[in-house]
């Protein structure tokens, strides 16, 4: 039956009209049924895997090295000001401090609004929400104290030891005069930049698995070219053998049923630009979370007009956005959905087309004709 499909028959071989209507009349249907499921769920897995790139995961992470840097430059920020003295009391810590860690708070809600986060990453989430909050009663406490040397160096030391662990040895002061954070993993990870560290680890790798086809998707898109070239074939050969022994010049329900095939290669042009782009997010994602630092980002603050740093967290968000922007074709935006469903009204069309035909051929056939 596969033979039929690809090569055509010696004169000797040709099939009886009632025996191939009949071959065709369950493979071409069967193949209409296969590669629009499996080219189906191909596409709207590749297209699912962008939106939700596009829509959670990369926000999620952008969010989070933004919160993580906030809470850094605020700590820097709180470090100076109580070094000042008395006169903290009355102007306060500064404005900066108070930005950064309103900035550090929405940045954790719009993670947990997100959705790409799992239950168990959600209650951590929440641990980090209630680390940041303490972390903020602390610094209070050393600028209701800061009279007190003692007292206040006790405040901001302990608030700084729930902010970050200092790598042992201690190091000098990163750039830009922020202390050295080094992150913990494991049951050590008890800080906020450990557990901000520990989310954004765990969701880089979502972000890496959404951008691998993997083998369902790969094995989907094997068997569904397989069928769409073993369909295309099938539904020429089958206009031509009905061209030639019933004399129709075409098949109008077959050709209508033949041009869905025509948006294959539009569909599949979409699935290599929307992976490719899926691969460049990756890079983004990755720096994201090893590439920002809080020096750079009090660079921006500082000067806000200034030409972006590649490093800067909103130029990697914005970068990423423009791939996942370019990489598809808009005239597709809401195809997926119905590839399943148009492959199925065309295997429903090819079936009802051939079943008329070998019937009508049934009630015309007469002794001595073809059969």
């Amino acid at each position: 039956m596969l033979r039929s499909h690809l090569w055509p028959a010696a004169p000797a071989e040709r099939p009886r009209n009632r025996v191939y209507l009949r071959e065709r009349l369950i493979t071409l249907p069967l193949l209409a049924v296969v590669a629009s499921l499996a080219f189906g769920w191909a596409y709207g897995e590749i297209r699912a895997d962008s939106a939700a790139l596009r829509g959670s995961h990369t926000p999620a992470l952008g969010d989070l090295a933004d919160a993580e840097m906030s809470l850094r430059i605020a700590d820097r920020e709180a470090a100076r000001s109580l070094g000042a003295g008395e006169s903290v009391r009355l102007s306060g810590i500064g404005r900066r401090y108070l930005t950064r860690t309103t900035r550090a708070t929405q940045s954790l809600n719009q993670v947990a609004r997100s959705g790409a986060l799992t239950t168990a990453e959600r209650q951590e989430l929440d641990v980090v929400s209630g680390l940041v909050a303490d972390y903020g009663t602390w610094i209070a406490f050393a600028q209701n104290n800061v009279a007190d040397p003692v007292l206040r160096e006790a405040g901001l030391g302990y608030a700084r030891s729930m902010l970050c662990t200092a790598p042992a040895p201690p190091s000098r002061a990163a750039p830009g005069g922020f202390p050295p954070c080094g992150p913990r993993t494991g049951s050590d990870a008890t800080t906020v930049v450990d557990r901000i560290s520990a989310l954004e680890k765990s969701l880089r790798g979502r972000v890496a698995d959404r951008a691998c086809l993997g083998a369902g998707v790969s094995a989907a898109a094997v068997v569904a070219g397989a069928a769409l070239v073993l369909l295309s074939v099938g539904l020429w050969r089958t206009q031509v053998f009905l061209h030639h022994r019933f004399h129709l010049r075409v098949s109008l329900p077959l050709a209508a049923a033949a041009l869905p095939l025509l948006a294959v290669p539009f569909l599949t042009a979409d699935a290599v630009l929307a992976q490719r782009a899926q691969q460049r997010v990756v890079g983004a994602a990755r720096e994201l979370s090893d590439r920002t630092s809080p020096a750079v980002e009090s660079r921006a603050d500082a000067h806000p007009h200034a030409r972006p740093d590649p490093r800067l967290i909103a130029t990697l968000e914005s970068r990423a956005r423009r791939d996942l922007a370019r990489g598809r074709l808009p005239a597709l935006d809401g195809a997926a959905p119905w590839v399943a469903p148009t492959g199925l009204l065309c295997a429903a069309l090819v079936y009802a087309t051939l079943h008329g035909y070998r019937r009508e051929y049934v009630h015309i056939a007469r002794p001595g004709a073809a059969p």
